[in-house]
């Protein structure tokens, strides 16, 4: 990794951050609609038993509406369980039960499946800080995902969620940054090639 790349994204990550930061309420509510209703469309679209997908942080885009739909449905929900190596571990949730894990991330309580269980999924919600039109995807700097992702031997889609003014026309890449299949924002599905 070069220094050249890593601090382009450490700036971009702080201008994105601080756009995330200071949406208002009235902003994040409507957004929110919008991410639950595009989700629930890409996951009937593939018809996903199995949907892995992250607990949202405060500023990041709301996953438990869509998570909640998903349980209340009967589908199976499995969400990460971040580990000191780098790796994540996963758990069925519930919608309800959550701690902070690592890093102050909200996590679900549940029995630990290990990291094999994401290979049951038919679907793959991940966090991003934004993506571009190659389907891109940059987030946050541990890597988790980008391990994750990397790591299997048959990916399921994997959508980003980004609001729309986080598709970029490019974000920096290098070599581990797996590409995603989709961005889901508050107003659209966006789908790539690869």
């Amino acid at each position: 990794m070069t220094a050249d790349v890593t601090d382009t994204k450490r700036a971009l990550r702080a201008e994105l951050r601080e756009r995330r930061r200071t949406r208002t309420s009235k902003q994040v509510e409507e957004a929110t609609e919008g991410f639950t209703r595009n989700l629930v469309a890409v996951a009937e679209t593939y018809g996903a038993r199995t949907i892995a997908s992250y607990l949202s942080s405060p500023t990041e885009p709301n996953t438990r509406p869509f998570l909640n739909w998903a349980v209340a449905g009967g589908r199976r929900v499995l969400l990460p369980i971040g580990r000191t190596d780098g790796l994540l571990d996963w758990t069925e949730g519930d919608g309800e039960s959550e701690t902070e894990g690592l890093h102050g991330v909200p996590e679900a309580v549940g029995e630990i499946l290990g990291p094999i269980a994401i290979n049951d999924a038919d679907l793959i919600v991940v966090p991003a800080s934004a993506v571009d039109g190659r389907g891109i995807r940059m987030g946050w700097g541990r890597g988790y995902f980008d391990r994750t992702l990397g790591s299997m031997e048959r990916c399921p889609p994997v959508f980003a969620l980004v609001y729309d003014d986080e598709i970029l026309d490019e974000v920096p890449r290098e070599v581990h940054d797996a590409p995603v299949d989709g961005a889901v924002t508050p107003t659209r599905i966006v789908r790539f090639t690869h």
